[in-house]
């Protein structure tokens, strides 16, 4: 797709063709992607409890890297959007420029530190000594290869700020198709087990990192990325940190709340704890599918409020709430028609774990319906500039609004309280959206009629 077609399906096509062309790609993309987190924690399980726990503990710290990713790209996408909106591509090109290799030489240095502490991170995320071994093994070569991952989830926001969804959906899938190929084979065609696991991992990002090098190198970009662009003044830092640490903060509150929940589980024995794995991954496929559509509104949006279009930016919003609840719907009661099939799929013999994952999955499930709808708002609040408002929002659904809920309903209500915390914290979200987008459109409304009217023709 070349500029001037960007722009068009940006700025002038009709909503639905739009967001879907914009938004399908990717959200076939991430699923993809899901799939083979999801791939990886149904192998581990045929090797036993011991080493789903270990790729259970390890998923927190693999989202802390991807958040390293989306401070820089999800902070910068939101401006670039803007940016295009208002035709100033120069300054675009510096702002992408410093995004990226920004991302990569912070990226680098948490991953170093991670891997100095890693036994003590493991550890606070819930490992349980049978599963300690496992989990160093398999988050070591995880973790050392992350440093690809924080450039493909950097260009992933990147190329979709400019409308390629096409190319971050082939990076993605191209990843994902690997990693589900690659990890039998390494796992027991090999026999290399948990290590296998992570080294499956670890070629597929390598795989996803090469097609977006290819997308920079043939110039294919809307943006031209090199060292000498980059440019870190108040001004391009100030509007890529002021939605960039809201999503970094959103980040590691999930991989706060995914620790407690693990932390709260262990408590009730190794096979509540493993089961928390695969119910963590599904629902992260559910997320990541929803956040891929809303890649596509987060352009449209940000492109429509920076060419002050409030009439278009209004069906944007319409279209994407309507469509992702409808999504969120099916794919929350599916889960709670299929919990126990779906869980049992992770497990040979474990029927505990296969009783408390079937009730969490339900139980999350039913407050999934809930989840597109404040997911819009959130997006849309940080693609306007709105930081502060961005940042309460991401934060509610797994901070401000989990973290006493994890505290409380547990030592109340025991194991219940455990797989219950999480839809609870949905409930509440949802109804502090519902109070913020009130008064959203308040505020939409009285700009649109401040907007001057354009000059008489003579």
């Amino acid at each position: 797709m070349d500029g001037n077609k960007k722009m068009a399906l940006l700025g002038s096509a009709p909503m639905p063709k739009a967001l879907l062309a914009l938004g399908v790609p990717t959200m076939a993309g991430m699923l993809v992607n899901a799939l083979y987190n999801l791939v990886d924690t149904y192998f581990a399980g045929g090797l036993g409890t011991g080493q789903m726990g270990a790729v259970t503990v390890a998923f927190p710290l693999g989202q802390i890297v991807v958040g390293l990713g989306l401070l820089f790209g999800n902070g910068a996408a939101a401006y670039l959007s803007r940016l295009l909106g208002q035709g100033d591509t120069d300054k675009a090109n510096k702002v992408a420029s410093t995004a990226l290799y920004s991302g990569i030489s912070i990226g680098a240095v948490v991953i170093l530190f991670s891997l100095i502490f890693l036994e003590p991170i493991l550890k606070q995320a819930g490992a349980i000594e049978s599963v300690m071994p496992y989990a160093v093994t398999y988050t070591r070569i995880y973790i050392v290869f992350s440093v690809f991952n924080v450039f493909n989830v950097t260009m992933n926001n990147i190329v979709s700020s400019e409308g390629a969804a096409k190319t971050a959906m082939c990076a993605l899938m191209a990843g994902a198709v690997l990693n589900v190929v690659l990890d039998p084979v390494f796992i027991y065609a090999l026999n290399l087990g948990i290590a296998g696991a992570a080294i499956a991992t670890a070629i597929s990002q390598i795989v996803s990192a090469s097609v977006y090098l290819y997308y920079i190198f043939r110039k294919k970009s809307v943006f031209n990325f090199s060292i000498k662009q980059c440019c870190f003044t108040k001004e391009i830092m100030a509007e890529i940190l002021k939605i960039g640490i809201p999503t970094l903060i959103f980040q590691l509150l999930t991989s706060l709340s995914i620790s407690m929940i693990n932390s709260a589980a262990k408590e009730h024995g190794g096979s509540a704890l493993a089961a928390m794995g695969p119910v963590t991954k599904i629902m992260s496929m559910g997320t990541l599918i929803v956040f891929g559509f809303l890649k596509g509104f987060q352009p449209v949006a940000g492109f429509s409020y920076g060419a002050k279009k409030f009439d278009r930016l209004r069906e944007a919003i319409k279209t994407a709430v309507l469509w992702s609840t409808i999504f969120c719907a099916i794919f929350g009661l599916a889960a709670v028609i299929f919990s126990e099939q779906i869980v049992s799929l992770f497990t040979k013999e474990d029927t505990e774990m296969v009783r408390v994952g079937s009730a969490a999955l339900r139980a999350n499930g039913l407050s999934f319906i809930l989840f597109g709808f404040y997911t819009v708002y959130s997006f849309l609040f940080l693609v306007m500039g709105k930081a502060a408002e961005g940042c309460v929002l991401g934060a509610c659904r797994q901070g401000i609004c989990f973290v006493p809920v994890i505290l409380t309903l547990p030592a109340v209500w025991g194991l219940s309280g455990v797989l219950c915390a999480q839809p609870a914290a949905d409930v509440i979200s949802a109804i502090v959206t519902a109070v913020m987008a009130v008064r959203l459109h308040r505020e939409l409304r009285a700009a649109e009629t401040h907007i001057p009217l354009p000059p008489l023709d003579h």
